[in-house]
């Protein structure tokens, strides 16, 4: 009986030193440096520093439009860094919006090594930082997450509620990903990272359109419907893109600004 109750405290041992050495390593994959610059597409941008509370620095650039419809906080995925993100921030800035675009710490020219609990202090800062030096009057605020950076967007808007709320190919939860995968299912038991979107969403009332390829391979498509199915707030919109994969350039879906645009006039967004 010790013998059996010992070798089930080993392989549980085991099995969570094993979570938290595979975690990092599947939730994130940073590129270093920066390999393009907004100055590739013709587009004037700022580039900024931004410090955070535990003492890392992070890189951000700043496209400020002249007559924004609103200003866009941006959370890319979890993989390359801003420069991988361009075509999509471009087209934002393109489409009438002023874009804050941030990489997480340990990605681009930010400073430190990404963690869960270390990308929300991230976000928090970010979002300080735009409200003290680069928000503007008279034009609503949209926080707007793309895959791993849909949980950075809910969480910071759990504290501080923008005037909408944008995800794109979210998921509830870690456990959601891997609710098909036993192996990864039970790792996920063991880990410390959970990237709870739905959770975050709990206190947010604003605004809330969720945009999801119906092809996704990544994130499965019924991820990103579970997290509008949970969300709380009655003032929020669903949206497949058919045909649509995880790496898919959304921008170029035909139903994909169509719906931005009708989902800013539906919720009447202050200011769009």
């Amino acid at each position: 009986m010790r013998g059996a109750i010992a070798t089930l405290v080993i392989v549980v041992v085991a099995l969570k030193l094993l979570a938290w050495w595979l975690e990092p390593r599947m939730a994130f994959f940073p590129w270093r440096d920066i390999q393009q610059t907004p100055a590739a597409y013709g587009l004037t941008y700022a580039d900024h520093r931004i410090p955070t509370p535990d003492g890392e620095t992070l890189h951000a650039w700043w496209m400020e439009h002249p007559s924004p419809r609103a200003q866009v906080v941006y959370w890319h995925g979890n993989g390359g860094n801003l420069s991988l993100w361009l075509d999509v921030v471009a087209d934002i800035h393109k489409r009438g919006f002023s874009v804050l675009a941030v990489d997480y710490r340990g990605y681009g020219a930010s400073t430190g090594s990404p963690t869960e609990q270390g990308i929300y202090r991230d976000g928090e800062a970010a979002t300080a930082y735009f409200e003290q030096r680069l928000r503007r009057p008279g034009s609503p605020v949209i926080f707007w997450g793309r895959s791993l950076g849909c949980s950075v967007a809910s969480y910071v808007a759990s504290r501080t509620p923008p005037d909408a709320l944008l995800l794109e190919s979210p998921f509830p939860d870690v456990g959601a990903l891997f609710a098909r995968n036993p192996v990864m299912r039970l790792l996920s038991v063991f880990s410390t990272y959970s990237f709870a979107t739905s959770r975050h969403l709990e206190t947010y009332s604003g605004p809330l359109l969720v945009i999801h390829g119906d092809a996704d391979s990544v994130i499965p498509f019924r991820a990103g419907k579970q997290v509008f199915d949970r969300a709380v707030t009655p003032r929020k919109g669903f949206v497949a893109l058919e045909g649509s994969d995880h790496n898919d350039m959304h921008t170029s879906h035909p139903a994909y600004w169509n719906a931005i645009d009708r989902f800013l006039n539906e919720m009447r967004v202050p200011g769009s």
